[in-house]
């Protein structure tokens, strides 16, 4: 097991270095395509959020930009923001904080352009609306093999490696609460017993659907997101003092003068933007797959939504996290350290019912996160094939992964969602190039009307040489493959039909 931790760890390192420059590069691209959306638009953001939504097409009420926007924060907002800005810090010491701060930033542009381009291409199914990065490299960029790719990626990624992360961290801050060493044999059966719960609880909403995932994110994400941010709060207050040189330690980290004699400055580069971007997912392709589930008037409003979820993520939530462990003096560079180190500094400064308070906080984050995930694969699994069976099949191995996600090695599961994270995002970062323009044209129009004082509504017709916008023109399921899907759900609800 070390040795194949050691592999993943080495290969996942060299990855990440051909990665952070195409993030970088990519992320700069979009903000100047965008003419700096990410800051221009801060108050769009605000205003599309309480947007109501339209009707869907089996006559119920749709999905709202705020329950689409709670999907995503699902996903986004778990043990990435509490285990891995620990493991950031444990390991590249606190400027890796700045570079996350840094990717939040370059970053929002990025999930701009890929949640509105998600909306742009989104197609109708018997459960509303569904769209995503393979709907547009197909759609948009006249790829289907490509978006079977990232459709076959963003599954493993988040449907098994990254729910496999969340149970390992609701097992991690369990064992921080309780003083347990999970590596013992002996303690074994608590693992599997968590497991188990986490799996009960994950397939009673699961297999409810979109509507159900989205009714208990709407509710589980803003309650434990407020409750975990008074904390925080609570702590930075407590320690207001010590605030400006915590401040100081974190540029210093990620400028200074000992990283770089040392040759670590690199390193602290890199574990802040891998934790960043695994907490706030911007231009990784994972967002856009609960963006396009939105019934809105314009593509672009699920676009200005989830650039506010980036730094809702990074910038709030992910900064509370740094600065309970920064205002606690923690060590670090010495070896990796998850959810614990959160506790431990609660613990400094609260007291010990800090730390059972992390836990349910953590179990919260994470078992959402899981829910967030899952849709993600569903949703590609779709692009993929139509076959029930087949969804089912998925369904027990998400539930499969979660399991084992808590008896595995804290340091393997983490490697292994690095590694995927990495593949991922590089698929969908060339596929948002390619559509730049597109995304910018469509920005425009919503501006233009914006300007024109009218709430902006968009049609397929109103960019001329665009193609593939069925849900904006209401032709949907113009293809072979798409009418095969339709048919294929259809048989197989008579089949359950004459079996009832």
């Amino acid at each position: 097991m070390d040795a194949l931790t050691e592999l993943v760890g080495t290969v996942g390192e060299y990855v990440w270095y051909v990665v952070f420059a195409i993030l970088i590069g990519v992320g700069l691209y979009l903000t100047v395509r965008t003419g700096v959306i990410q800051l221009r638009g801060l108050p769009e953001m605000f205003r599309v959020l309480t947007d109501s939504p339209g009707d869907a097409e089996d006559g119920k009420k749709g999905i709202s930009s705020f329950r689409a926007f709670t999907v995503s924060a699902a996903a986004r907002v778990g043990t990435g923001n509490i285990a891995g800005v620990a493991i950031a810090i444990s390991l590249g010491g606190p400027g890796a904080v700045f570079w996350m701060w840094t990717i939040a930033a370059i970053g929002a542009a990025s999930a701009f352009v890929e949640s509105t381009l998600g909306q742009l291409y989104k197609i109708k199914s018997r459960d509303g609306y569904v769209g995503g990065p393979a709907y547009y490299m197909e759609r948009g960029l006249k790829k289907r093999w490509m978006g079977l790719i990232f459709a076959v990626t963003i599954t493993i990624t988040y449907g098994f490696v990254f729910n496999s992360v969340q149970s390992n961290s609701i097992v991690d801050a369990v064992s921080g609460s309780f003083n347990l060493d999970m590596a013992d044999s002996q303690n074994m059966w608590i693992r599997i017993v968590i497991g188990l719960a986490l799996v009960a609880i994950t397939a009673a909403v699961i297999f409810g659907g979109i509507r159900s995932i989205s009714s208990v994110t709407q509710i589980v994400v803003p309650v434990m997101a407020v409750l975990y941010l008074i904390l925080g709060l609570l702590i930075v207050a407590l320690n207001i003092t010590e605030v400006p040189a915590m401040f100081l330690m974190i540029v210093e980290g990620a400028f200074g003068i000992r990283e770089f004699v040392t040759g670590s400055l690199i390193g602290v580069l890199i574990q802040g933007m891998k934790r960043g971007l695994f907490s706030n997912e911007a231009g990784m392709g994972s967002s856009p797959n609960a963006g396009a589930t939105a019934s809105v008037s314009h593509p672009a409003k699920q676009g200005f939504v989830q650039s506010l979820g980036v730094y809702f993520d990074t910038m709030i939530v992910c900064s509370v996290t740094a600065f309970i462990i920064l205002l606690s003096n923690p060590t670090f560079g010495d070896e990796r350290q998850g959810a614990s180190l959160t506790q431990t500094a609660l613990g400094a400064q609260l007291g010990d019912w800090a730390i059972h308070f992390l836990t349910v906080a953590i179990f919260l984050f994470a078992w959402s996160s899981v829910i967030g995930n899952y849709y993600y694969g569903e949703s590609n699994i779709r692009f993929m094939t139509g076959s029930r069976a087949v969804m089912t099949g998925y369904r027990f191995l998400v539930l499969a992964c979660v399991f084992l996600g808590a008896i595995a090695a804290l340091d393997l599961v983490w490697s292994l969602a690095d590694l995927f994270m990495a593949f991922m995002a590089t698929i969908n970062l060339i596929a948002l190039v390619g559509l730049a323009g597109v995304a910018a044209k469509v920005l425009r129009n919503y501006m233009d009307q914006r300007k024109a004082g009218v709430e902006p509504v968009f049609h397929s017709g109103d960019i001329p040489g665009l193609s593939g916008l069925g849900a904006w023109d209401g032709t949907d399921f113009v293809t072979t493959r798409e009418h095969w899907i339709v048919q294929a759900e259809e048989k197989a609800e008579k089949k359950e039909a004459k079996r009832g």
